[in-house]
């Protein structure tokens, strides 16, 4: 369906969140001003402007359809009162202006000082303002014979404060750090730049740049589909690709310290925005505090899961519509992987695998996030505990 969304991104300051989807539209939300009477911050988000980003193509010379599905949307640091995004799918990178007048966006041919990073299944280039009709190829891992492919480029991302690295995987689980100064699934930096996460198709590791020998951490996301592997290659999920983020500051990152997580119980509310195009549908729920220095990444079933890197404890969490009841309370869920199954857990082999959260997204300063489970965006708000 054109309406599945496909990439969920908060701005810089987390006031906007954007979202694209497999029609080529991207949706824009506005987080609520504070009302007068308690002074606090609105966890709801409404739309503020909606626009069609790209249109299906045809490539004449390689005679090969390209579809309009948004891959990826990155926000630019904002300047004046305009807000810039860019927007991608297979083949082409665009630049909109979203005025805050007019509440629309307007499309740019792309200009950035720094250059942006575009990764393809077999070569990543840098786009530069000042180089119009090509572009700088940084890594390319094409064979001269395509029978000989092993291996694509799945992920990549430059470091958020030196420009001359990047880092990006490869369908090998290969992860290779590089620097322009000289000749997995998903990659994430972390707002410091001294660590990184990637997620594989089971497990999430944390990666310091210092110490290259082996992760410092892992989380197994969904160890107990290891025995439905083979099923899950033939019905395709095994190439499903799962991002994953992290909680908006990592300033305590690794500081050894006791970390009370609370009860996994989510007392929730439901706001439902009526009108919103294609089915979108947003939910604001109230749980405990997230713990500093988290892990979030999808899975199947509509669950996520939530790590605290420093306690090593997590959470699974389900985003649906049955247990967004007002004032409802959403408990942490278990999967049960065979044997006597107790009341509260779900079996594995009852597990929706058309139900899946691909996308997630963590507010940079509040405890908010965003996921997005097909055309459904849910977002859960923790800075008010039930």
């Amino acid at each position: 369906a054109a309406d599945i969304i496909s990439t969920v991104e908060f701005n810089h300051d987390g006031e906007l969140l954007a979202t694209g989807d497999k029609g080529g539209r991207v949706v824009i939300f506005q987080r609520e001003p504070s009302t007068k009477a308690s002074g606090s911050r609105s966890s709801e988000y409404n739309v503020y402007s909606t626009f069609q980003s790209h249109e299906p193509e045809f490539d004449y010379l390689k005679s090969l359809e390209i579809e309009e599905k948004i891959n990826k949307i990155r926000w630019l640091s904002q300047r004046n009162q305009a807000h810039f995004l860019l927007s991608t799918n297979d083949k082409t990178v665009k630049l909109w202006k979203v005025s805050e007048r007019e509440k629309q966006a307007v499309g740019f041919n792309l200009r950035d000082e720094d250059g942006q990073l575009h990764a393809e299944n077999l070569n990543l280039c840098k786009l530069h303002s000042r180089l119009t009709k090509c572009n700088l190829d940084i890594v390319d891992i094409k064979p001269e014979n395509m029978e000989n492919l092993t291996e694509v480029i799945t992920a990549a991302e430059y470091h958020p404060r030196e420009c001359h690295t990047f880092v990006y995987s490869s369908s090998k689980g290969t992860i290779r750090l590089c620097d322009m100064r000289e000749a997995a699934f998903d990659v994430k930096f972390s707002h410091s730049g001294r660590y990184m996460i990637t997620r594989d198709y089971l497990s999430i590791n944390v990666w310091d740049l210092n110490m290259e020998s082996k992760p410092v951490e892992s989380f197994q996301v969904h160890e107990y589909l290891k025995s439905k592997l083979c099923s899950l290659y033939e019905n395709d999920c095994i190439f499903d690709k799962f991002e994953c983020c992290w909680n908006g500051t990592d300033s305590v990152a690794w500081n050894h310290y006791a970390t009370n997580c609370g009860t996994a119980i989510i007392a929730s509310y439901l706001i439902f925005l009526q009108n919103l195009p294609c089915n979108y549908c947003l939910y604001t729920n109230n749980p405990h505090v997230y713990p500093p220095s988290a892990i979030m990444t999808g899975s199947y079933n509509n669950f996520f899961r939530v790590f605290d890197c420093n306690s090593k404890k997590d959470v699974t969490l389900e985003a649906s519509r049955e247990n967004s009841r007002q004032r409802a309370q959403l408990k942490s869920k278990k999967v049960s992987q065979g044997g006597k199954r107790k009341k509260d857990e779900v079996s594995v082999d009852s597990l929706d695998f058309n139900r899946k959260i691909l996308h997630t997204a963590w507010h940079p300063k509040d405890k908010i996030i965003a996921v997005a489970a097909t055309n459904n965006l849910y977002i859960f708000d923790s800075n008010n505990p039930a």
